[in-house]
C-alpha cells in the first residue's frame, strides 16, 4: 500500500487509512467517541488585514495588535520594547518611577477591557482541538513506543472473555499452583522422580496451540486429552533423570544408580517376563562389570551407561507406560476441573453486576484494519482496591497479602502503553488493579517470583528479548514494527503478540499470534521453546505468507540445536519463503533477562550459551520491500554483538535524543 497517504491521529498513531488506496475499511474501537470539531470551520474574514482595537492603557503602553498571514491568527507587537506576544498583554499599572519607584502609591491597575470578538480563525492540523499540540515526550527505557505500525489484519471478533478482575485473578492463580504441585506429587508417588524441569510450562504452552476452551489460563478443551510433550519429558527421566557429569566418579555413581532404578521398576512393576528377564541380565551384567573393572575412563562409564539404556530403555518404556498416560490425563482433567471453578466465579461476579459471559462470536469478515489491541464484548465491573506501595526504584503493588514488585521504570512504561492502548479508563482508575493481574499472570504461568532470589532460574528463557539495539536495527532496515512473541513487560514496540489476550490486551496485546490474521506488514518472531508452540507458529507464517499479495515479512529466531533438531527448525529451513538464513554462534551474542520488570540494570544482559538461527520469510512482494541483502544482515548481526547494548547507552548518555525513531521535537524525558 502507498505508505505517504497514511493518515495519522493524536500522539503519532496512525488511524485509518483511505479505503480507494488501499481497499482497508476504518474499524474504530467500540467505546471510542471520535472527536467532533468544536470550533467553526473556513477561513477568517479579514479584510485588508486591519489591526483590531486594543484596550487605552495597552495603547498607551505601546502594544499594537496585527494578524499573521503565516499563523492566520492575530498577534500583538510593542513598539516601544519590540515584545512580542500571542496572547494579549496584561496592563502594567501607571506610576511615576522616582517618587514611586515600587508603585506603592500607586491605584490598582484595572482589568483589561475584553477585546472585541475576533474573527473565526481556521485551526492549522498540527495543533490541538484545545490548543497548541504538546511537545511528545519519549520514555527513556529499553523501548520505543512511538514506533507507527505498518500491520494490516483481517478484523476479529471480540474478546469473550471477562476482563481483568484480582478475585478471580488470585483464584486462578491459586488453582495453578494447586496443579503444578499435584504435577510434582504424582510424578514422585508413581515414578519415583521429580517433574521434569519447566515440563509443566511447556505443557501449558503445548495445550494452547490446540485448546479451544473458555479460560485464557488453564487448558479445558483440547484433544487429543494425553499431552505427548509431557509423557516424552517424564518418560525421559524413567528411571532416573540423565545428566552429564563432571568427573570420573560421578559417571561412576550415575551408572550405578540407573541400574538399580532399572531392576526396581521392573520388580515393583506387573511386568512381562521376558522384559523383567531382559533387564535383569543386563543390570547383573552391569554390576559384574563395576566390580571387576579398575582404573575405567570417564569414556568408558557413558558408553557402558548408553549400551545399558539402548537394551533396558524400551521395555522400562513398555512397562511404566500406562502409568505415566494416567499423570498426563490426571493433570489434564484436574485443569477442565479447575477452569469450570473459576468460570463459575467469574459468573458470579458478573452476576452482582446484571452482567453475563457472552458466548464466543465467529467473525467471517474479510474487511481489512489497521492491527489494534485486542477488545472486550462486555463492558468491566467494579474492581476492588489493590494498594499501590512506592519503594525505592521498584512500586509494590499488594491485594489480599499478595505483594508483586516491579521496576518504576516498567511501571511507567506500562502507563504509556495504557494510555496508547486502553479506551474505557481514561481517567487511570482501573489501572493498578489491572497491572496487579497482569503481574499474577506471568508470575503464576512462569512458576516462581520474580522478585526473589530464584529470578535467575533458567525459566526466565521463555520470556528472554532481544537487545534494543537488535530491535532498532531491525526497525531501520527492514521496517519491522510488530512482535510476534512478547508480553507488555518486555516488549519493545507498541503493538505486539502475547500469550494472554485478556490480561495484556490493556497495555497493546494483539492476542495470540497464531489468531492473528496478519495481511501485510514486517515482523519479528522470536517464539519461546516449545516445540509444539514453534512448529506450529512456522505453519501459520506460511500459512499467511502464501494467502496474501501484499508485502509481508517475518525475520524468525530459533535456537540452534541440533541432534535430534527440533520439526519447527527443519520445516523453516525447507520453506519456500526461505530468503535468507544465518546463524550466530554460541556465546557471540546476548539476549535481555526474562524477568528484566524486576531485576537491576547490571543484570540485564545474559550471554546466549547456544547458538541462535536467524531465518527471514518472505512472500514476493515483501521481498521486493525488505530483501535481505548482504549489507542489512551484516547489520543485524553486527547489532548482536556482546556490548552493543551498552555502548549503545553510552552514546544516548552523551546525546540523548534517539536517532531513527525519535523525531527533531521530540523531548526525552529522564526517568
Amino acid at each position: 500500500m502507498n505508505e505517504e497517504l497514511e493518515v495519522k491521529g493524536p500522539e503519532g498513531r496512525p488511524i485509518w487509512p483511505p479505503i480507494d488506496n488501499a481497499n482497508v475499511s476504518p474499524i474504530p474501537p467500540q467505546h471510542v467517541n471520535m472527536p467532533i470539531p468544536t470550533t467553526p470551520q473556513g477561513a477568517p474574514i479579514n479584510p485588508g488585514n486591519l489591526e483590531y482595537d486594543l484596550p487605552f492603557e495597552l495603547t498607551q503602553q505601546g502594544w499594537r495588535k496585527f494578524w499573521s498571514k503565516r499563523e492566520n491568527r492575530p498577534y500583538f507587537w510593542n513598539k516601544l520594547t519590540g515584545e512580542s506576544l500571542w496572547e494579549m498583554p496584561v496592563a502594567k499599572p501607571q506610576f511615576d518611577p522616582i517618587t514611586d519607584p515600587l508603585g506603592i502609591c500607586a491605584p490598582p491597575p484595572s482589568l483589561p477591557i475584553p477585546p472585541a470578538p475576533l474573527p473565526v480563525v481556521k485551526r492549522r492540523a498540527s495543533e490541538d482541538m484545545n490548543g497548541p499540540q504538546a511537545k511528545k515526550f519519549v520514555l527513556a527505557g529499553p523501548w520505543d513506543l512511538d514506533v507507527p505500525t505498518n500491520v494490516i489484519i483481517l478484523e476479529r471478533s471480540p474478546c469473550s472473555y471477562m476482563h481483568s478482575h484480582p478475585e478471580v485473578e488470585a483464584y486462578r492463580c491459586s488453582l495453578l499452583a494447586k496443579l503444578r504441585q499435584c504435577y510434582q506429587e504424582l510424578c514422585h508417588s508413581r515414578e519415583s522422580i521429580d517433574a521434569p524441569k519447566d515440563s509443566f510450562n511447556r505443557w501449558m504452552m503445548e495445550r494452547k496451540v490446540i485448546d479451544s476452551g473458555h479460560d485464557p489460563l488453564l487448558p479445558s478443551n483440547c484433544y487429543p486429552e494425553i499431552s505427548l510433550s509431557m509423557y516424552k519429558e517424564i518418560m525421559n527421566d524413567i528411571p532416573i533423570k540423565l545428566v552429564r557429569p563432571k568427573f570420573t566418579g560421578d559417571a561412576r555413581k550415575q551408572l550405578s544408580r540407573y541400574a538399580e532404578a532399572a531392576k526396581k521398576i521392573m520388580e515393583s512393576r506387573n511386568a512381562e517376563a521376558e522384559s523383567r528377564k531382559v533387564v535383569k541380565w543386563n543390570v547383573d551384567e552391569t554390576f559384574q562389570w563395576l566390580r571387576k573393572t579398575v582404573g575405567a575412563t570417564y569414556d568408558d562409564f557413558q558408553d557402558r551407561l548408553a549400551h545399558l539404556k539402548q537394551q533396558c530403555q524400551p521395555h522400562l518404556t513398555e512397562t511404566v507406560k500406562s502409568s505415566v498416560e494416567g499423570i498426563c490425563l490426571k493433570i489434564y482433567n484436574l485443569s477442565c476441573e479447575y477452569a469450570k471453578k473459576v468460570r463459575e466465579k467469574s459468573n458470579a461476579i458478573l452476576k452482582e453486576h446484571g452482567m453475563e459471559l457472552p458466548p464466543v462470536i465467529p467473525m467471517t469478515t474479510t474487511r481489512k484494519v489497521w492491527c489494534y489491541p485486542v477488545q472486550f464484548v462486555i463492558g468491566c465491573t467494579r474492581l476492588p482496591v489493590v494498594e499501590y506501595l512506592p519503594d525505592r526504584d521498584q512500586a509494590l503493588l499488594r491485594f489480599q497479602g499478595d505483594t508483586l514488585a516491579i521496576n518504576s521504570t516498567h511501571l511507567q512504561k506500562l502507563e504509556h502503553l495504557y494510555r496508547h492502548s486502553c479506551f474505557d479508563d481514561r481517567k487511570f482508575e482501573l489501572f493498578i488493579p489491572r497491572v496487579w493481574v497482569m503481574l499474577k499472570r506471568y508470575a503464576t504461568y512462569l512458576g516462581v517470583n520474580p522478585s526473589s532470589n530464584n529470578a535467575s532460574s533458567d525459566v526466565h528463557e521463555t520470556q528472554a528479548s532481544l537487545p534494543v539495539t537488535v530491535f532498532e536495527c531491525l526497525n531501520r532496515t527492514f521496517g519491522v514494527t510488530f512482535e510476534c512473541f512478547a508480553s507488555p513487560l518486555n516488549c519493545y514496540f507498541k503493538q505486539y503478540c502475547s500469550a494472554f489476550a485478556d490480561c495484556d490486551s490493556y497495555f497493546g496485546s494483539r492476542g495470540p499470534f497464531l489468531q492473528l490474521k496478519a495481511v501485510s506488514g514486517s515482523f519479528e518472531a522470536h517464539p519461546p521453546y516449545c516445540e509444539e508452540l514453534m512448529e506450529a507458529a512456522v505453519n501459520h507464517m506460511e500459512r499467511l505468507l502464501n494467502e496474501s499479495p501484499e508485502p509481508l515479512s517475518f525475520i524468525v529466531l530459533m535456537p540452534d540445536y541440533r541432534e535430534p533438531t527440533p520439526n519447527a527448525l527443519l520445516r523453516i529451513e525447507a520453506s519456500q519463503f526461505k530468503r535468507k538464513q544465518v546463524t550466530i554462534p554460541a556465546y557471540e551474542h546476548e539476549f535481555r533477562h526474562g524477568f528484566q520488570h524486576v531485576l537491576n540494570r547490571s543484570e540485564l544482559n545474559v550471554r546466549s550459551a547456544h547458538g541462535t538461527v536467524i531465518v527471514w520469510l518472505q512472500n514476493a512482494t515483501g521481498y521486493q520491500r525488505w530483501e535481505p541483502t548482504e549489507e542489512r544482515v551484516q547489520s543485524v548481526m553486527e547489532a548482536f554483538r556482546p556490548g552493543r547494548e551498552r555502548e549503545r547507552d553510552r552514546q544516548e548518555l552523551l546525546s540523548p535524543t534517539r536517532q531513527g525513531s525519535a523525531s527533531d521535537n521530540k523531548e526525552v524525558l529522564v526517568q
